[in-house]
C-alpha cells in the first residue's frame, strides 16, 4: 500500500486531498486575480491620473497658443496694453502646461515625448520671427509696421505650431485608447478568474457531494438495511462490506463481529436460561414440597401438642394426688420418685405450651397494626412485676410506633425481659435497658442487661430452637424463648443478632421496618418506663 493508492483512501483523506486541490487551484487563481487587480488599478491610474491630465494640459497649452496670437494681432492694431494681455497670458499658460506635460511622461511616451520638443521648438520661432517683432514695434509706436509685419508674417508657422499640437494630442489619445483598452482586459480577465474560481467551487461541492453520495450514504443505506434485519433477530444474518470508503467497509466488519459475539452470548443466554427454567422448576417442586413439608409439620406439631396435652394433665393430675394423699405414708425413696414424676410431667407440659406458640407464630395471625412499643414495655412490666422483684432496673428511652401484631411483640419483649431477669448476676440487682434508634428504614431495638452474658461463640446457638447453654437445674426454662423471639423478629420482616462487644451482660439488637410517614423519634434517652 502506498499513499498515492486512492482507492485505499480513508474518506476524511479523500475530502482532505479535494480540499487541498481545490485549494491549491483556487490560491494560483487568487495570485493572478491579486496581479490582474493591480494591473487594472494601475491602467485605470494611468488614464485618470496621467493620461487624462495630459489631454487636459494638451487642450490648455492650444486655447494658450490662439490666445498668444490673437493678442499679437490686437496689440498691432491699437497698440493698447489690455490687447496684449492675452498674449502674455497664453504665454505664461504655454509654459506651465508644457511643464506639466513634461513632468506627466514616463520613459516610454517617446513619441509624445518628441511632439512636445517639437511643440516648443515651432513655438519658440513662431514668438521670435512674429510675435517679438510686433510687439517691438507697436511698442515702440509704430503702429504701421506692427500691422505690415502682421500682414507680412506667414501664417503657416503658427498652423504648424497648432499642427504640431495636435499631433501631440493624438499622441496622448492613442495612449490614453491603449491604458483604457489595457484595463478593460484585464477586467475582463478578472471576471474571467472569478467565473472560473465560481465554477471550480461548484465542481468541487458537486464532487464533494458524488463522494459522500457514493462512499457515506449509499453504503450508509446498505448497512442500515443489514442491521436493521440483525435487529428483527436474524442474527445469523452476515453483515457483508458495503462498497465504500474503508472506514465503513471497517465499521461494517466491527459491526459484523458484534453480531456474531452478540449472536454467540444470545445462544449462551438461552441455553443458561434453559438451564435456569429447568432449574426453577425443580427448585418450585423442592419450594412446593418443603411447604408441604412444613405445613405437614407445623399441623403435626400443633396436633401433638394438643393431643399430648390431654394425657399429660393426667399424669401430673393422678402424680399430684398421690403426692398430697401418700405423702409421709411411704419410704423418703417412694415421695423422691413421686416428686420427679410430679416435675417431669410439668417440664413436659412447659414444653408442649412453647412448641405449641412456636408453631402458631406466623400461622395464626389477627392482621398488622400499629402498635406503640412503649405501650407494650408497660405491659411486659406489669407482667414481669413479680419475677423482677424489688431490685430489678428496667428503664427503656423513647420507643417508636411500629406496624405488627402486639401479642407476637408482647411475647418477644417477655422473653428478651425474662431473659435478663433470669440469668442474673448472683448478688446483683438485675438492671435490663431498652433503647431505639432510626437508621434508615428500619428501627434498631436494643436490650441490654447486666447479667452473667453470652459467650460470642454461641452468638448464632442461642436462637436456635431447643438450645440450651446452662443445665436445667442451674435455670429453668425450655431452652425455645430466643428461638421464638427470632421467628417473630423475621415474621415482622426484621433480622436479630448478638451483640458481642459489651464488656458485660448480653445486649442482643433486632430490627423492624419504619412505618410509612414515621419522623424520627422526638427526643431520646428519656426514661418513660422504670422499675425496681
Amino acid at each position: 500500500m502506498t499513499v498515492f493508492d486512492a482507492r485505499r483512501w480513508s474518506l476524511r483523506q479523500r475530502i482532505a486531498a479535494l480540499c487541498v486541490v481545490v485549494g491549491v487551484v483556487l490560491g494560483v487563481l487568487g495570485v493572478f486575480a491579486v496581479l490582474t487587480g493591480a494591473n487594472t488599478n494601475r491602467h485605470l491610474d494611468d488614464v485618470l491620473d496621467r493620461v487624462g491630465p495630459m489631454r487636459a494640459a494638451g487642450e490648455t497649452l492650444n486655447t494658450a497658443l490662439v490666445d498668444q496670437e490673437t493678442g499679437v494681432r490686437g496689440y498691432a492694431i491699437t497698440g493698447g496694453m489690455d490687447n496684449l494681455r492675452p498674449y502674455q497670458k497664453g504665454l505664461a499658460e504655454e509654459t506651465e502646461q508644457l511643464a506639466r506635460i513634461e513632468r506627466l511622461l514616463r520613459p516610454g511616451d517617446e513619441e509624445i515625448r518628441t511632439a512636445l520638443v517639437d511643440v516648443r521648438s515651432r513655438a519658440v520661432t513662431w514668438r521670435a520671427e512674429v510675435a517679438e517683432p510686433v510687439i517691438q514695434a507697436a511698442g515702440s509706436g509704430n503702429l504701421e509696421k506692427a500691422r505690415q509685419l502682421v500682414e507680412q508674417a506667414d501664417t503657416r508657422d503658427f498652423d504648424q505650431l497648432r499642427a504640431s499640437v495636435e499631433r501631440m494630442q493624438g499622441h496622448i489619445q492613442t495612449l490614453r485608447t491603449e491604458s483604457a483598452t489595457a484595463a478593460r482586459d484585464s477586467s475582463s480577465t478578472m471576471v474571467a478568474i472569478q467565473i472560473a474560481a465560481a465554477a471550480i467551487i461548484v465542481l468541487a461541492g458537486a464532487l464533494l457531494l458524488f463522494l459522500l453520495d457514493r462512499l457515506v450514504s449509499r453504503p450508509i443505506v446498505e448497512l442500515a438495511n443489514q442491521v436493521r434485519e440483525v435487529a428483527a433477530g436474524d442474527y445469523d444474518r452476515h453483515i457483508a462490506s458495503p462498497n465504500g470508503s474503508p472506514d465503513l467497509v471497517a465499521l461494517s466488519a466491527d459491526i459484523d463481529r458484534m453480531r456474531q459475539q452478540i449472536a454467540s452470548e444470545l445462544a449462551e443466554v438461552r441455553t443458561a436460561r434453559g438451564q435456569v427454567e429447568w432449574v426453577n422448576q425443580q427448585l418450585q417442586s423442592q419450594a412446593e414440597e418443603l411447604t408441604r413439608s412444613n405445613r405437614d409439620l407445623e399441623q403435626f406439631a400443633y396436633v401433638a401438642s394438643h393431643d399430648l396435652q390431654e394425657p399429660l394433665r393426667k399424669v401430673a393430675s393422678f402424680c399430684q394426688l398421690l403426692q398430697r394423699r401418700y405423702a409421709g405414708q411411704l419410704d423418703d425413696r417412694a415421695d423422691q420418685y413421686i416428686a420427679f414424676a410430679v416435675d417431669g410431667a410439668q417440664r413436659m407440659q412447659r414444653l408442649i405450651n412453647d412448641l405449641l406458640a412456636f408453631s402458631r407464630i406466623g400461622r395464626l395471625t389477627s392482621g398488622f397494626t400499629e402498635v406503640d412499643l412503649a405501650k407494650v414495655l408497660g405491659e411486659v412490666r406489669s407482667q414481669l412485676e413479680q419475677r423482677a422483684g424489688e431490685s430489678a432496673e428496667i428503664t427503656w428511652s423513647e420507643m417508636p410506633t411500629v406496624e405488627g401484631e402486639e401479642p407476637l411483640l408482647t411475647t418477644l419483649f417477655v422473653n428478651l425481659i425474662g431473659n435478663s431477669l433470669k440469668f442474673r448476676r448472683p448478688d446483683v440487682p438485675p438492671v435490663v435497658r431498652i433503647t431505639a434508634e432510626r437508621e434508615a428504614g428500619e428501627w434498631r431495638v436494643n436490650v441490654r442487661d447486666n447479667g452473667i452474658g453470652i459467650e460470642a461463640e454461641f452468638a448464632d446457638k442461642v436462637f436456635v430452637i431447643f438450645q440450651r447453654l446452662h443445665a436445667r437445674d442451674a435455670y429453668e426454662g425450655t431452652g425455645i424463648g430466643l428461638a421464638i423471639v427470632k421467628k417473630i423478629v423475621e415474621y415482622h420482616g426484621g433480622r436479630i443478632w448478638l451483640d458481642v462487644d459489651v464488656p458485660e451482660g448480653a445486649s442482643i439488637w433486632f430490627t423492624l421496618p419504619v412505618l410509612p410517614g414515621t419522623e424520627s423519634l422526638e427526643s431520646t434517652g428519656e426514661l418513660v418506663g422504670n422499675e425496681r
